[in-house]
């Protein structure tokens, strides 16, 4: 979704200036007043005035953000998050060759369906990442059909021993350009890398 905002903000008895963020699965307010709102425990969501108004964890909430920044707003919170199926690619009927192991329930699901061990069938790959033989066998895959977008999977977080840094790297010194990502889950991460 990616929302961004400074903007005023009144929760209860506070209020200050906040830089909002509105992400796929929560509302984050960052600044005089720190909040994380989980998008699904927004309710009674509408426009006053100027202002975004919701209740979550009890809290009643006024974002200042202008009428017309607000009813998009209202209107984005209303649309549910795009699924990690759509989010690949995978949603409508593309085929993807996966290497490694599908070991996330929410990779595992979106796949289902859209899978062939026929690299010549493929539209995609799907490469399973936590080490750099993991890369190096996505690679190999790769070479066999060099125009097709390579989606690396990965761990995200601090202290990752072979995380983005790591394959982003390689893949650009490969002449790879990453293009897009998202997440996977709470332990997981995809971007999307192709060669111009």
């Amino acid at each position: 979704m990616g929302r961004e905002a400074i903007t005023r903000v009144k929760i209860g008895g506070e209020s200050g200036e906040v830089r909002a963020l509105l992400e796929s699965t929560e509302l984050i307010l960052r600044g005089d007043i720190r909040r994380r709102f989980p998008r699904e425990m927004l309710t009674d969501v509408h426009v006053d005035g100027e202002a975004l108004c919701f209740n979550a964890n009890g809290e009643s909430v006024w974002l200042h953000l202008g009428a017309t920044v607000a009813t998009a707003w209202v209107k984005a919170i209303a649309t549910p998050p795009p699924s990690l199926k759509a989010k690949l690619g995978l949603a409508k009927g593309a085929r993807v060759l996966c290497v490694g192991v599908l070991d996330d329930p929410f990779l595992e699901q979106a796949a289902t369906g859209s899978q062939t061990e026929v690299i010549g069938e493929a539209d995609m790959i799907i490469a399973r990442i936590d080490r750099a033989s993991d890369l190096q066998a996505a690679l190999a895959v790769h070479a066999a059909r060099p125009s097709l977008p390579l989606w690396a999977v990965y761990p995200k977080g601090a202290g990752v021993p072979f995380g983005d840094r790591h394959i982003r790297d390689t893949l650009r010194a490969a002449g790879f350009i990453d293009s897009k990502s998202c997440a996977v889950s709470d332990r997981l991460t995809a971007t999307r890398y192709g060669r111009p």
